[in-house]
């Protein structure tokens, strides 16, 4: 159903009962948000906002809107000027953003608030990050916001400053490796080996894409390279390779080759599993987002939503490499094998024969 389908429809379903409104727009916008129906969260939220008293509207409105513009229109701005390698003119702007929204969207005693991008980050966080709080979804994307000023942050020699910002980013969507990532890269920057083992760590566990995990293993081989540990940095590479064939690993192997005087040798796959295993580490994702991807995948097929199945069955085969979910995928999308190979940033829309070793 198209966005003014879903509208008409929920529409004719109003009475004259405002708060009959008000919990069957609540409970309709919650189920298209399980099922990913951004059009159907959409429609809800307009008509709950049609249904307000104006002075709650307006609440609203002050809420969402920074010098008269919505949030997501002032970060675009932010962006923009990034773009144009303008960081001091953006840093001003990103500030009052990251604080409009920390104050805006302070967790309470009752009351957190999160920035999940889809269902599967929603499921995947209530899973891994149990709550004893209403969790409360914001309508933008706050820890990417808010990311992008501590990048702003680093980039104008404040990396200090910048590692709290994001882990307020964190804190509003712990399942996105966004911010993780760019609090490893601060690490990294201030050679704080201790940090980057532990943000790494816990970005292993969230990871979802093949090119996120050997990001995960690529720091990891950065970070032992630095601190000479070229053998065990070695395996982090190889590991890295094997998960995903980024470019740039090649050259970051040959210089570890140079420093440490002689050729890598290949390891074997036991011999990388017990190079993990000095760091508390397991080479591979976390069967609880696995499980997450499948189950999510099940539920669409069940449901006959199969956009929304293709995604799930995408990501839950780019993480297993399962023959199995090759072949439901080629069911419903025959050209899925003639489509680019994954992109950096885990986009399940793949090809999907790429091999993972």
């Amino acid at each position: 159903m198209s966005y003014d389908e879903i509208l008409a429809e929920l529409r004719s379903k109003l009475t004259d009962d405002s708060k009959a409104n008000d919990t069957f727009l609540r409970k309709e916008a919650e189920r298209f948000a399980r099922i990913g129906n951004m059009d159907g969260v959409k429609a809800c939220g307009n008509l709950l906002v049609e249904n307000m008293p104006e002075e709650e509207v307006e609440e609203i409105n002050r809420i969402i809107h920074l010098d008269g513009e919505t949030l997501d229109v002032v970060h675009r701005k932010i962006v923009e000027l990034i773009e144009k390698h303008d960081s001091i003119g953006a840093k001003p702007i990103a500030e009052r953003l990251y604080k409009k929204i920390t104050v805006e969207f302070k967790e309470t005693d009752k009351v957190k608030f999160i920035s999940t991008r889809n269902p599967f980050e929603d499921n995947l966080l209530q899973i891994l990050f149990k709550q004893d709080k209403a969790l409360h979804r914001t309508p933008f994307d706050l820890a990417s916001y808010i990311t992008t000023y501590a990048y702003i942050l680093t980039e104008t020699g404040s990396p200090y400053d910048a590692i709290p910002v994001l882990k307020r980013a964190i804190e509003f969507n712990p399942v996105d490796c966004g911010p993780m990532f760019e609090l490893a890269e601060v690490y990294k920057l201030l050679q704080n080996r201790k940090r980057l083992l532990e943000i790494t760590r816990d970005t292993i566990k969230v990871a979802s894409s093949p090119a996120g995990l050997a990001r995960c293993y690529a720091n990891m081989g950065y970070m032992l390279t630095d601190s000479g540990d070229y053998d065990d940095a070695s395996g982090f590479y190889q590991a890295s390779t094997m998960m995903y064939p980024h470019k740039m690993i090649p050259y970051e192997m040959r210089h570890l080759s140079q420093l440490k005087g002689t050729p890598l040798r290949q390891y074997t796959s036991e011999e990388i599993i017990k190079i993990f295993a000095k760091y508390e580490m397991k080479f591979g994702f976390n069967p609880e987002v696995v499980r997450v991807a499948s189950e999510l995948a099940i539920h669409y097929l069940s449901d006959k939503d199969i956009p929304n199945a293709l995604y799930a069955l995408k990501m839950t085969y780019n993480m297993t490499r399962d023959e199995n979910i090759k072949n439901i995928i080629l069911k419903y999308e025959p050209q899925a094998e003639k489509k680019p190979p994954v992109s950096e940033d885990g986009n399940p829309d793949i090809k999907i024969t790429v091999n993972n070793n």
